[in-house]
């Protein structure tokens, strides 16, 4: 049997006359960039997320972009972002021209603690990105007093973590500001790029609403040096008929994530953690081992579609060799990256595509 890592084609074909009905609309309509489909969206967002304003943007880099500018962030700044997840967190900084300070994740959740930020704080800090990785929320309360106690702001990257909560609260509005991606793969994702940002402080998103239209509210009027970061009307409207269905998506990935956890009995593996504050949304399954490497290649023999989510920590990639730290100085995100492998977790899978990732995964030797 053959089970792929991710098929976008079963959930897109169950759904196919309601997106092209909705995509028929905006043709029609010709709202093709902002407008109405996306003002709905961002309504409709908005009320899923828990917040009472969301900015859609062009995509979940732009939104960490747009954050940044909006809290002022430039060069001398340092932005404090876990050296364990997708590069884009760190843009967040280079966009601007600050400085991103990597920090090392909790073991468990894989995502930062107010430890691993505070040692990693310098005078210069001037925001913190809390990723809420795979789709888990960070433990919040003791990194935003932390954050409150220096005057830091909090910006919140859950570009993995759709309906996620901390502690009864929606990620995303604990911070400053949140940020969102709706890539194709992401649990709500579109059929293109889209991004979102969430936030409670008026200022932040009116600042995002003007950065994400050239820097104009006035038409031809240009306040300020801005950016074609505009969300498309196509997009909001698959993304509007998808959302209706979230959080069905959400159970089936936590549904998928709970047999994988009851049936793989693999030695030495160590399976995604649950914790007390929040349960995840499992953007990715992925589990750790120390023969990584020859556990994907057994995988791959039996079929079973895998991923390195992420391969190489930031403070690793080329792009930042002159940012540092040394090689050994963040070991937890090193240790993640050598041995982290992603199994297939999307709410199409069957019953019997879940049995033979479990079985292939017990019946590895190395």
């Amino acid at each position: 049997m053959k089970v792929p890592f991710l098929d976008l084609s079963r959930a897109h074909q169950a759904l196919r006359t309601e997106i092209l009905e909705s995509f028929a609309a905006t043709y029609d309509a010709g709202r093709f960039c902002l407008g109405d489909d996306v003002t709905a969206f961002e309504s409709a967002f908005a009320a899923a997320s828990g917040t009472d304003a969301v900015v859609g943007v062009g995509n979940g880099t732009a939104a960490l972009h747009l954050v940044a500018r909006a809290l002022g962030i430039g060069p001398g700044d340092d932005v404090v972002v876990p050296a364990f997840t997708f590069i884009a967190s760190a843009w967040t900084a280079s966009y601007v021209g600050a400085r991103p300070i990597f920090c090392d994740v909790d073991p468990t959740t894989f995502t930062v603690t107010a430890e691993t930020i505070a040692a990693a704080l310098t005078p210069k800090t001037k925001a913190v990105v809390v990723v809420h990785l795979f789709g888990q929320s960070a433990d919040m309360d003791p990194i935003l007093e932390l954050a409150a106690s220096r005057g830091i702001p909090v910006i919140e990257d859950c570009a993995q973590a759709h309906l996620a909560t901390y502690r009864g609260r929606p990620v995303g509005t604990m911070g400053v500001a949140g940020t969102f991606s709706f890539y194709p793969t992401k649990n709500l994702g579109g059929v293109g790029e889209g991004g979102a940002v969430v936030s409670s402080n008026s200022e932040v998103l009116d600042r995002v609403k003007l950065l994400r239209v050239h820097g104009s509210n006035v038409r031809y009027q240009h306040d300020d040096v801005g950016y074609n970061y505009r969300m498309e009307g196509l997009q909001a409207g698959a993304l509007t008929v998808k959302l209706k269905h979230l959080e069905n998506y959400t159970a089936g990935r936590r549904a998928v994530a709970q047999k994988y956890r009851e049936g793989i009995q693999l030695k030495d593996v160590t399976l995604p953690q649950t914790v007390e504050w929040g349960e995840s949304v499992y953007h990715q399954f992925t589990l750790l081992h120390p023969n990584r490497d020859g556990l994907r290649a057994h995988l791959t023999a039996c079929g079973v579609g895998t991923d390195l989510i992420y391969p190489r920590a930031l403070h690793q990639q080329p792009c930042y060799a002159a940012v540092g730290p040394a090689e050994g100085s963040l070991p937890v995100a090193e240790k993640l990256a050598r041995d982290c492998l992603s199994l297939p977790i999307f709410p199409e899978l069957t019953a019997a595509e879940i049995a033979h990732v479990v079985e292939s995964v017990n019946s590895f030797e190395g």
